[in-house]
């Protein structure tokens, strides 16, 4: 199981078949939308496939319902270390739980800024030209949930103060917090209010249509396949995310997938020997690249033919990914990650007041640790 756009659904096919010219193995892959992959119960997918490609936040999840097979298994150790020092930023690491591997990562993404290099002649390098586009009606941001939560942590790690990943802390202080949602209110009181409703791929669209107004997406996850000639009316061209500190690009919140194992299957064997080799940085320079996915090994971040072919994608947003921040993984955050979504949404539209949303967040965001869950169920049985 992957998701439903060209990026994590061509990549498997084309990989697939060529293993099956390899091993004899067959693998078929099914595809779920994106909102139900960032969502969808884990455990149920395990049930029902073999192989499934997950995002790291779920791994605390997946550890605690132990419905994913580790992959670090014995005899393979040259392998993983082949694939933890092909890693771009913390993709490898996002995916290591409690001194186990349950994923390799194939695709690597962070927030980064998408452009359009037919109207503009550099992407904007800080925020506050970011906003000057804004108020030109130029800007798209995407702000649909969990979209609206992950533009709140790269601007907070932009500005030094990334979030806490541990939820017996805080998330923010009080006075960054209210800084980001500040300036979160600030560009969404520019910008068209559909971006409310928006994901990454529909900000990307409306961007990539013939006579767009919209040149600009200064926080949004990449997508390789609009950097890629005649794939779109436009081509979009990406960048580093534009800066509000004095960092540099730093602090973007890390995305990206992993290809796991179920527990369940019936095939660990085979399903864990095309996950090594499908991550492996030969494969995801080639056949991966070239059937439109966006890999997650440097092999194809350097690699000269796949940035000719997507003009500098990889290049030109490198740093960003380097200096990526990992969200929290514990067994509660993805509960949390959406409630807290929803509580910064309403705090924009409604126009709560700064302190108080960002003390709804903190509560939200101790209330996800496993120990109050935990103490809260075993007080009400």
């Amino acid at each position: 199981m992957t998701w439903s756009h060209p990026r994590g659904y061509d990549p498997m096919v084309a990989c697939s078949s060529l293993w099956r010219q390899r091993t004899g193995v067959s693998i078929e892959w099914d595809k779920r939308s994106l909102q139900d992959f960032e969502s969808f119960p884990v455990e149920e997918l395990a049930r029902a496939y073999d192989l499934i490609v997950i995002d790291h936040p779920h791994v605390g999840q997946i550890t605690a319902e132990r419905c994913l097979e580790p992959l670090d298994v014995v005899a393979r150790e040259a392998e993983r270390a082949t694939l933890a020092s092909g890693s771009v930023g913390q993709s490898y690491p996002s995916y290591n739980w409690q001194g186990r591997q349950w994923a390799f990562p194939i695709d690597a993404a962070s927030q980064v800024q998408a452009w359009r290099p037919d109207a503009l002649d550099a992407p904007p390098p800080r925020w506050s030209d970011v906003l000057d586009l804004a108020r030109q009606g130029h800007v798209l941001l995407p702000l649909r949930p969990p979209h609206v939560l992950m533009v709140f942590y790269t601007l907070a790690g932009n500005l030094g103060h990334p979030c806490a990943t541990d939820p017996s802390r805080d998330l923010v202080d009080i006075e960054t917090g209210s800084e980001v949602f500040e300036t979160m209110c600030e560009i969404a009181a520019l910008v068209d209010p559909a971006c409310f409703e928006m994901d990454p791929i529909a900000v990307s669209e409306r961007m990539a249509e013939s006579g767009s107004r919209f040149v600009c997406a200064p926080l949004i996850y990449g997508y390789v396949s609009y950097a890629v000639t005649g794939f779109r009316a436009i081509r979009l061209a990406f960048a580093d995310i534009p800066v509000i500190g004095a960092s540099g690009p730093v602090g973007s919140a890390l995305g990206g997938t992993g290809i796991a194992v179920s527990a369940f299957s019936k095939a660990k064997e085979a399903a864990i020997d095309f996950a090594y080799w499908v991550a492996s940085g030969d494969v995801q320079r080639s056949a991966y690249a070239a059937a439109g996915g966006q890999p997650g090994h440097e092999a194809a971040w350097e690699d000269q033919a796949v940035n000719a072919a997507t003009g500098n994608f990889y290049r030109d947003t490198r740093a960003t990914l380097e200096g990526a921040w990992v969200r929290p993984r514990h067994d509660g955050y993805m509960v949390f990650q959406q409630a807290a979504s929803d509580r910064i949404l309403s705090g924009m539209t409604s126009r709560h007041q700064s302190r108080q949303v960002v003390a709804d967040l903190n509560r939200l965001f101790r209330e996800s640790s496993p120990a109050q869950v935990s103490g809260a169920a075993g007080g009400g049985a």
